[in-house]
């Protein structure tokens, strides 16, 4: 059985996969991958597809990577695995150390968790305990930014704000106070990012100014929302609100999950602000994209807070089984050896500016009303009104048509929504981003007819 039309049927026979209506596969191929080798992907008929968003966004040293299969592989015939729990190993030691050396200063102390929903989740129980174990119980609620995307599962859907996600499950959420996004797509013609954002945090202020009392923390996605549809703002915001949240005593959640490791033009997002969070969230590319794994990091204030004899009670008692997977941690350490080693963010500075150029022309395209970029990450939205930038319904599915298109091109593009991006792996070639958009043009130009 080596037809992708084999693989398929026996896949639907019992998988479910995420984020799909399993109906739609009865008229759109699913597509089996039987081997991938840095940007390409390749069915089992040989057909290839360039990974043009990093295999949700995880994927930033190409597939199959020499360097972090060896790594893997070494650490595979010293150990796979032990429990952290008053066990410890030379990867997860070795990961630590590295990752309070790169992250902002303050950044003292990592906690494991499997994947970014549960690192999240992990940030939120250890700010709420924290109030509670300094006296402070009242401060329980949390803040966030809407349009927002922090996870599925609950308390990170809490916390988010996207309707597509969160909607259905609004009955078991936790209520958070959700203030107006600093998402410069809506800014007025002549103003810039920074002023725009700038004023948009004065209803932040307001919000920590009215509810810092009962507030635990805010969390917000770094320049950049991923999920709702790659919005962007300026580090402005992230300065202002580090000031405020000192000011009112109310803890700093950063989600670097998705924007962290180069992608903004910066190790971390939050470089571009001049900020130490409270609590720094790692994930996806943190391993290269081979194997789940996130890292919390915060600082030794917050640590110190359940740093008690056991008779207390206020030690953070959250685990997961395969909290800091030896595996997992040989794939970051390689990860973080191939930034040491190689000039990467200079190379992405390069490669961002030619997503920029190969893009241009589709500022002028009637049905485009506005391509942003922050580094490596680039989005093109596609809109039925570019004057008043009146979105095409959402039922039409327009971002399908580019999909589709692209597939038969040979290139992944997975649209959100009526948005178009680009987050590919960092090896990719000028050459590939020019055929890239071009592939985009046209998928964009099909979506848009009629």
């Amino acid at each position: 059985m080596s037809s992708n039309k084999s693989w398929m049927q026996r896949d639907l026979a019992v998988l479910w996969h995420p984020c799909t209506q399993m109906k739609d596969h009865e008229t759109l191929p699913l597509v089996p991958i039987r081997k991938a080798q840095g940007i390409w992907l390749e069915d089992f008929e040989g057909k290839r597809y360039l990974d043009a968003v990093s295999s949700w966004w995880t994927n930033i040293f190409g597939h199959c990577n020499p360097r972090i299969n060896a790594r893997i592989k070494q650490q595979l015939d010293q150990l796979e695995h032990v429990m952290l729990a008053g066990f410890s190993h030379q990867p997860v030691i070795e990961l630590s150390e590295r990752l309070v050396s790169i992250t902002p200063q303050g950044l003292d102390k990592v906690f494991y968790a499997d994947n970014g929903s549960s690192g999240i989740e992990v940030a939120l129980k250890m700010s709420h305990h924290y109030w509670l174990n300094t006296g402070q119980p009242n401060k329980k609620r949390f803040a966030t930014i809407t349009n927002g995307y922090h996870g599925e599962t609950l308390a990170t859907m809490a916390v988010s704000d996207v309707a597509l996600y969160t909607e259905t499950y609004k009955a078991l959420l936790m209520d958070c106070i959700k203030v107006p996004s600093p998402d410069c797509y809506y800014r007025p013609e002549g103003v810039s990012w920074e002023a725009h954002s700038r004023l948009m945090f004065e209803q932040m202020r307001e919000t920590l100014e009215e509810n810092h009392t009962e507030l635990a923390a805010v969390i917000l996605e770094p320049l950049v929302q991923g999920a709702g549809g790659m919005r962007m703002y300026h580090p402005i915001y992230l300065t202002l609100l580090r000031e405020a949240c000192n000011y009112y005593g109310v803890h700093l959640i950063v989600d670097e999950i998705a924007m962290g490791f180069g992608r903004t033009g910066t190790m971390f997002a939050c470089e571009q602000a001049g900020i130490t969070p409270d609590f720094m969230i790692l994930s996806k590319a943190l391993t290269g994209g081979y194997l789940p794994m996130a890292a919390i990091l915060t600082t030794e204030q917050v640590y110190q807070a359940f740093y008690a004899e056991y008779n207390t009670q206020q030690a953070f008692l959250h685990s997961h089984t395969y909290t800091g997977n030896p595996l997992a941690c040989a794939a970051a350490l390689a990860t973080l050896d191939i930034f040491a080693k190689d000039k990467v963010i200079e190379a992405n500075q390069l490669l961002a500016k030619k997503m920029g150029e190969a893009t241009a022309h589709l500022t002028d395209h009637p049905h485009v009303a506005e391509v942003r970029q922050t580094g490596m990450v680039l989005a093109i939205e596609m809109v039925k009104d570019k004057t008043t930038k009146t979105p095409f319904a959402w039922q039409e599915r327009r971002g399908l048509k580019v999909y589709e298109h692209a597939m038969k091109k040979g290139a992944l593009l997975r649209p959100l929504g009526n948005v178009v991006y680009f987050i590919p792996p960092y090896i990719i070639t000028p050459e590939q981003i020019n055929w890239l958009a071009a592939v985009a043009t046209e998928g964009i130009d099909v979506a848009t007819k009629g």
